[in-house]
């Protein structure tokens, strides 16, 4: 690694140079980009009956075509060869997989992401698969869905079916991506997939989807040919605290949405201020004798997702009807009902990305090097970091965003700073590798560092695009 120039309150840095062997990718999701959801056998996910629920997505929009990945999955493994990338983060679905409750597998399914490693193989890629992000068949979810145990104990054969079929060839195995969302968002704020409002049941989806990660990591292991790595993917609350009582706000979220994922899969245990904190919602139970063991499989890597910062703010005396109103708010984000305390989430200063949340590449090495000294033996990879902007496609058809360019030039220089700082950061997936379905706002955000015409399917690398294979090519950060 190279001397670094001068550290920069704005994170703009130059000439700045990853060491050889840190891995440049980038990062998609099965429902987001795939399509064909009808076809070969795949059944409905719980996101393809949230989508067709009127008022739940922007615009009505589905994931019925998506990118139309499916069908053009060689445009798009040569599209990555081009950009240079070292490994690619797909996601499996699994209703493509097990699309019904008998359990059978979909040879079909299957053979589509057998073809998918094997291309990404022949072009010199390292297939990173992940087995769920968020797209549980429908059948579990009418079961119960993350708030039975059921869910679980089909995940673990699903992951047995994927060892099998892909753990000769997979570089990488993620067990599940962003479990704070399916469980918060998904059952207790309703704003994503299956759309629930229960707090008691977020809660329990937190361990069931613990539980799954740790038995799929022994199903994998014991199915797994190859010699492949071991994973999950969180995403991580960077917090600020504001007001009197900042340091017990910021520590409320901490343990729910932070701790009470890291804690029981790498520690073993469940945090002792969460289960205080939410003993009016739930006794927890659901955690049998023998769980947390099973939780706790050591990983080779954790995979980080970061985005924005967050602050939040503590009130006290909250009235019965803001009690009762408590399923409403996100992780925390209002009193968990028979509690007297309301967590705010406040607006946060600017830049905004399209998604309205803050610029704040400080976050990601402040992340980086927290995980470090919590974890100092657990190594770490950027799986998820990237922006949503208004692009517009040039007359020339080049499509210039300067705006993404500039994020993730502040964000890799923030990673390049945990680096020098001593962080075992082992790589970096931009998010995302196409414009795709952005799961309850449609088509409406743009990610992508490639544009998907969504009339055409034509793909335009943006001028991110152009940056990043430069960076992937010199290993260097350039203005």
């Amino acid at each position: 690694m190279t001397a670094p120039s001068a550290p920069s309150e704005d994170y703009r840095g130059s000439g700045l140079v990853f060491p050889e062997g840190f891995t440049f990718g980038s990062a998609t999701a099965s429902y987001q980009i795939e399509g064909a959801a009808a076809e070969d056998g795949r059944t409905p996910s719980i996101w393809d009956t949230f989508s067709k629920t009127p008022g739940k997505v922007w615009n009505g929009d589905t994931g019925d075509v998506a990118c139309d990945h499916y069908h053009r999955v060689d445009q798009d493994l040569d599209l990555m060869a081009d950009l240079g990338l070292q490994a690619y983060r797909f996601s499996v679905a699994w209703p493509r997989v097990v699309p019904t409750a008998s359990g059978e597998v979909n040879r079909a399914g299957v053979d589509f992401y057998s073809r998918l490693v094997d291309g990404l193989l022949e072009r010199g890629i390292r297939p990173v698969a992940t087995l769920y992000h968020w797209d549980l068949p429908q059948y579990l979810e009418d079961a119960g869905g993350w708030t039975s145990r059921v869910t679980t104990d089909a995940f673990e054969r699903y992951a047995e079916i994927m060892g099998a079929a892909l753990g000769d060839r997979v570089h990488t195995w993620t067990t599940l991506n962003e479990p704070w969302c399916s469980a918060y968002l998904g059952y207790g704020q309703g704003g994503h997939a299956p759309g629930r409002q229960e707090p008691a049941s977020a809660l329990s989806a937190v361990h069931h989807l613990n539980l799954a990660h740790g038995r799929a990591i022994q199903a994998l292991r014991a199915t797994s040919t190859g010699d492949p790595d071991y994973s999950v993917t969180l995403n991580f609350h960077v917090l600020r605290g504001q007001g009197d009582r900042a340091s017990e706000a910021t520590r409320r979220i901490d343990a729910l949405a932070n701790r009470a994922f890291t804690n029981p899969m790498l520690r073993g245990e469940y945090p002792a201020d969460l289960l205080e904190d939410t003993a009016g919602v739930s006794d927890w139970s659901f955690v049998h004798d023998g769980d947390l063991d099973t939780v706790n499989q050591p990983i080779d890597v954790l995979g980080v997702n970061y985005y924005s910062t967050a602050t939040v703010r503590l009130w006290d005396g909250v009235s019965e009807q803001q009690r009762n109103d408590g399923h409403k708010g996100s992780a925390g984000g209002t009193a968990w009902p028979g509690s007297d305390r309301i967590v705010e989430f406040v607006e946060q200063p600017g830049p905004y990305t399209a998604m309205g949340w803050n610029i704040a590449p400080e976050g990601l090495e402040e992340l980086l090097v927290s995980l470090a000294e919590q974890f100092p033996d657990q190594a770490l990879m950027v799986t998820e970091n990237g922006a949503a902007f208004e692009d517009e496609v040039a007359e020339d058809g080049s499509v210039p965003d300067p705006d993404r360019t500039d994020y993730l030039r502040r964000h890799f220089t923030a990673a390049h700073r945990a680096l020098e700082r001593g962080v075992d950061l082992r790589g970096y997936f931009v998010w995302s590798l196409l414009d795709n379905f952005e799961w309850g706002y449609g088509y409406a955000k743009r990610f992508g560092i490639v544009r998907v015409d969504f009339d055409t399917m034509e793909r335009t690398v943006k001028d991110s695009g152009a940056w990043y294979r430069d960076l992937v090519r010199t290993r260097t950060i350039t203005a």
